[in-house]
């Protein structure tokens, strides 16, 4: 192999999958998501197996799950035992960067993270966690607090693509993008995109129960003007790239750390194992590998498979820390490993789903057809998401359905048992990482 290509990881947070006009919503308007999904490898199963920030992030950042890594809640320390994927890009002689959001430190989130701490991130604009997508501000190398002008993801984008165009090109880099938005507050886009949207004019998903439908309609309308700011943003990039003749030889990946609810099933936000939290876009453009055209793959891709993902593509190592597979072979066309499943699991309920907003621990699958799910009573959900792709009708004890329940439960106990996850409850696993936690099972932290 010879020069290898740069990588490029832009994902936001909390952006679902089915919210793209390439996936036939007929709402959303992404033209720039389209253009990329028209030329790259379009994952229709992937999967945020714990679908909830720090862990998500943590399982991306190591390739490991969250019973690995420990980050199973918001606002605790990733660790440095594993091998992060900035570390084993820098072992393959690359440059690495990061902007933007961070929440793998734990230590606050407007606070400082010496260099000690980031993982193996040379290049750092960043800070720990902000929703206030306005008023944002970041950290370089100093411990001296820099604001974003104007609406942060703007500004972070522009910051990236300074970094593109002073990078020198005989080196390759990993640069990882990471957006605030969509998360909630929904309604803080700029005006330009939320001029966008019409609540009235919205369609609902039929999942939508009619006493959410106003409520559903607003939140949706922001949420939306949101990601087309951000298809704006990635349109700036994809130009730049063009421009400075490094689009071809460049991986290009577009993705989220987890979805968002947004009153489907009732429902909000995430760390639930419904479609609209579980699943998230992934675009994988990279024309010498995977081809200039287009093309879906229902592969079940989990988060931890990633970064294994990643470095196979560009022909590095995959280090021994990591859990996840490596789906590079699928991405060229060859025969490689395949898989039945993705495993989603919330380990401890925390949060906005705490126990008294009816959280609970779970695991289950998410295969290219079936969700099953079990928590610590037992069986819990089953979906036949071909035949009710809006999980309306939970089979789960359906005498029909017996056979196809045995399987699925089989499958994720076999799962299980090769993570070592004995399926405890979650106050177990708080005690055996040495947690202080609130009455909502939730890490107190400081902004």
């Amino acid at each position: 192999m010879g020069k290898k290509p740069n990588v490029i990881y832009i994902f936001s947070d909390q952006h679902r999958a089915e919210a793209v006009s390439y996936r036939g919503n007929p709402d959303v308007q992404t033209p720039n998501m389209n253009r990329l999904a028209a030329e790259s490898a379009d994952f229709t199963t992937a999967v945020a197996g714990m679908s909830v920030c720090c862990p998500s992030r943590a399982c991306l950042m190591t390739g490991q799950y969250a019973l690995t890594h420990g980050v199973f809640v918001n606002d605790v320390s990733l660790g440095d035992d594993a091998v992060s994927i900035a570390q084993a890009f820098k072992a393959g002689g690359y440059d690495t960067a990061y902007i933007g959001k961070w929440h793998l430190d734990g230590r606050g989130r407007s606070n400082y993270i010496p260099p000690e701490r980031r993982q193996g991130f040379d290049h750092w604009l960043v800070l720990e966690c902000t929703h206030s997508y306005n008023d944002s501000y970041y950290y370089g190398d100093l411990p001296a607090k820099e604001k974003w002008d104007g609406y942060d993801a703007i500004a972070q984008t522009e910051a990236a693509i300074r970094y593109i165009e002073q990078h020198e090109q005989d080196t390759p880099f990993l640069l990882m993008l990471s957006w605030g938005p969509p998360h909630n507050p929904y309604e803080t886009a700029p005006q330009r995109f939320k001029d966008m949207y019409d609540p009235a004019a919205l369609q609902l998903r039929l999942n939508v129960p009619e006493s959410c439908e106003q409520k559903a309609r607003e939140e949706l309308a922001g949420y939306y003007a949101h990601i087309s700011a951000l298809d704006d943003c990635l349109g700036n990039i994809m130009k730049v790239l063009e421009q400075r003749g490094l689009a071809d030889d460049c991986i290009l990946i577009y993705t989220s750390d987890h979805g968002d609810m947004l009153w489907s099933q009732g429902e909000v936000r995430k760390q639930k194992p419904w479609d609209e939290s579980i699943l998230v876009p992934l675009l994988v453009r990279y024309p010498p590998l995977t081809g200039s055209k287009g093309w879906k793959t229902d592969l079940p891709i989990n988060t931890p498979d990633l970064m294994p993902t990643l470095l196979g593509l560009c022909g590095l190592p995959v280090p021994e820390t990591v859990e996840g597979t490596d789906y590079s072979g699928h991405l060229r066309g060859e025969a490689g490993p395949d898989t039945e499943a993705a495993l989603i699991e919330c380990i401890h309920p925390f949060g906005e789903w705490h126990r008294g907003a009816g959280g609970r621990e779970y695991r289950g699958i998410r295969t290219r057809r079936y969700t099953y799910v079990r928590d610590l009573h037992g069986p819990w959900l089953l979906f036949d998401n071909k035949e009710d792709p809006y999980q309306l009708v939970n089979v789960c004890g359906d005498p029909r359905y017996q056979d196809l329940q045995q399987s699925l439960d089989q499958l994720l106990g076999s799962m299980l048992r090769r993570r070592n996850d004995e399926f405890l409850p979650g106050e177990v696993y708080i005690a055996r990482r040495g947690y202080t936690v609130d009455e909502t099972g939730t890490v107190p932290y400081t902004w």
